[in-house]
């Protein structure tokens, strides 16, 4: 290892590592304001213009496109006419790289960021040597994070680089390269016709690029998939956004499954839409039993009561840190559960499940708790959900709206009790992750029964009602949401027959006048939100 050529936007720690390449007797070659920042530092720099003869030019745009630089990268030592080449035209070998690329995500990702900002942005150079330096990566190392410079230091003083390891890091390079083409794609190709001519000015752009361009690292093979015949792992996103299940920290338990994952999903996204302290109990991807109390154990003791045998095997989420009296009730239930996720497990609830070996106990940070509402819309509002189909993608936006008391709209003569006002929107906050057809009961910030995913909306609210009478609820004066409209009156009369004393649902319906008689005439209040929520 003789020579290293340094050039970073990211200076996180350039300095320190350049300093400790010095003391192994490798030579540095930088650019720019790499190499002012080293030079200021003390350290012996050459510029990479006494190197190619030429200086930098056109605003930095060209530095290093130079045989005297790509020769150095692409020289194959074990060719002895590579080799011969180099001597030919007194052309130095670089045997270390250190690249890292211009901010292009940063500045396209600021409201004010101009058409030229995102252009002059757009790293040439940079991608052009660290491809180089992989393609070579046999003779070159090549690193492109600073969280790599102590093993790259470690080897170095030690056994000198492995091949395993610049392989690695050549692999890392390729992986970075095709995610920094692919968001400059997704940025231009989002651009509004006529964005050519937009200069100095900010440009219009689409939510959805003309080619959508995604990367996900794995973290981990699952045993198996949905089914044990079915190979499955688990992909993560580059930068997830804060509170989403992606950044959990497993504190015991087995391996997390493919089920478990997409359940835990589903519990965590509904438990942070509340405020009050919450569980959710999912099972296979709905929920089972949802409620808020005064403290987080009680919101657990009701949520087990709307169905304790669908809750057998569930996955449980809070939206507080799950405290010892919790952990306790839920032993003391003899529950069986698969995953338990909350944003913080106390020690003495650590203790108490400790002896539970096989339950897999998750952290997610959530943030404050006292916005809960705030920190998810902040944390999703540049995301987009996915969902694979036969040859192609669906791309949407995530659904992150909560209706406020202030959104609906009363359509029946009878207006709610504030009481019932508040059971609507607990019932409606639940429905949004009920899979359709959704028909939700609830009374007293609790689900007393739950009817998912039927063909018939009719069929949900029957299904509803037997399980609210396998778990011993009763039904009379509930509250009761609807994920989409009434089509028909009959959908409304069953409810109302099963016990409900209000309802909420989306309307816009053709027949909504019907619907809305039919509301009156049994003497029920009705409220419309104007907002569906179908979770297929």
């Amino acid at each position: 290892m003789k020579t290293a050529l340094l050039s970073v936007s990211d200076k996180t720690g350039i300095v320190e590592f350049a300093r400790e390449l010095i003391a192994l007797d490798v030579r540095l070659l930088s650019t720019g304001g790499t190499a002012r920042l080293l030079a200021d530092a003390g350290l012996p720099v050459t510029e990479v213009a006494e190197i190619t003869g030429f200086p930098e030019m056109l605003d930095g745009r060209v530095k290093t496109l130079h045989p005297r630089i790509h020769g150095g990268l692409l020289a194959r030592r074990d060719l002895p006419e590579h080799m011969q080449a180099l001597q030919d035209h007194g052309i130095g070998t670089i045997d270390l790289l250190i690249v890292n690329l211009y901010p292009f995500a940063k500045a396209t990702a600021r409201a004010d960021c101009t058409l030229d900002d995102a252009i002059e942005n757009i790293d040439i150079g940079g991608p052009a040597m660290l491809r180089a330096a992989a393609k070579n990566w046999a003779d070159v190392a090549v690193v492109i994070e600073p969280a790599d410079y102590a093993t790259v230091l470690d080897e170095l003083r030690t056994t000198g680089l492995q091949r395993s390891t610049k392989f690695l890091l050549a692999k890392k390079v390729f992986a970075h390269t095709a995610a920094y083409d692919g968001m400059i794609s997704n940025y231009l190709g989002a651009l509004q016709a006529g964005a050519e001519d937009a200069g100095a000015a900010v440009p219009a752009r689409e939510p959805y690029p003309a080619v959508y361009s995604l990367q996900l690292s794995k973290t981990q093979d699952m045993r198996y998939g949905e089914n044990p015949h079915q190979s499955a792992a688990f992909y993560r996103e580059a930068t997830p956004p804060a509170g989403t299940l992606a950044g959990w920290v497993q504190l015991q338990g087995k391996a997390l499954s493919y089920n478990n994952i997409a359940d835990a999903d589903a519990a965590w996204e509904c438990v942070k839409t509340f405020d009050a302290p919450a569980c959710v109990i999912v099972k296979h991807a709905n929920p089972c039993g949802v409620a808020v109390g005064a403290t987080l154990a009680e919101a657990y003791g009701k949520a087990w009561t709307t169905d304790p045998t669908s809750a057998f095997g569930g996955i449980l989420a809070f939206n507080r840190p799950l405290d010892e009296d919790t952990a306790r009730r839920i032993g003391d239930n003899k529950q069986f559960v698969e995953v338990l996720i909350a944003p913080q497990v106390t020690p003495e609830a650590r203790a108490v499940l400790a002896p539970k070996q096989n339950v897999r106990v998750l952290e997610v940070p959530l943030g404050t708790v006292a916005n809960v509402l705030d920190f998810k819309r902040e944390s999703q509002q540049h995301t987009l959900d996915y969902k694979r189909v036969g040859g192609g993608m669906l791309l949407q936006t995530p659904d992150i709206k909560n209706v406020a008391a202030s959104e609906l709209r009363v359509v029946s003569k009878l207006a709610p009790t504030d009481k019932q006002l508040q059971d609507l929107l607990f019932a409606w906050k639940v429905a949004k992750f009920v899979k359709s057809n959704a028909i939700v009961f609830c009374a007293d910030g609790m689900t007393l029964g739950v009817g998912a995913g039927q063909m018939s909306r009719i069929d949900s609210a029957r299904i509803a009602r037997i399980k609210a009478g396998n778990a011993g609820l009763s039904l009379a004066g509930s509250a009761v949401a609807s994920d989409a409209f009434f089509p028909f009156r009959d959908g409304l009369d069953v409810v109302i027959d099963e016990g409900a004393g209000c309802v909420i649902q989306p309307g816009g319906s053709m027949r909504d006048d019907e619907v809305i008689a039919a509301a009156d005439e049994r003497g029920i209040s009705m409220v419309f939100t104007g907002t569906r929520h179908f979770r297929h």
